[in-house]
């Protein structure tokens, strides 16, 4: 199944002064996620504006995405889950 996870960049360590390459732990957050899309649970991924971030996620329940996303770095320290929703593809040209 497909989930889109809405984050946003509000943990105790985000420093809204620096950019995001610039916070604490970036180096280990970038390997994580980095390694979230070579494994194809990451499908696509991307801030939606300085504070918000949303992923598109190929797992087999919220749960899932839930307790995979536990293992990033940033996760509770400069992002926060503001939620986890079932996406239906009715539309898809990757395939082509």
């Amino acid at each position: 199944m497909i989930f889109l996870v809405h984050e946003r960049h509000a943990g105790p360590a985000w420093d809204p002064a620096r950019p995001m390459e610039g916070q604490s732990l970036w180096p280990e957050h970038a390997a994580f996620m980095d390694g979230l899309v070579d494994a194809g649970f990451v499908v696509l991924g991307g801030p939606l504006d300085p504070m918000r971030v949303l992923l598109v996620v190929e797992a087999a329940s919220a749960g899932v995405v839930r307790a995979t996303l536990d293992g990033d770095p940033w996760i509770g320290s400069h992002l926060v889950i503001d939620g986890v929703e079932e996406w239906t593809i009715r539309l898809d040209s990757r395939g082509a």
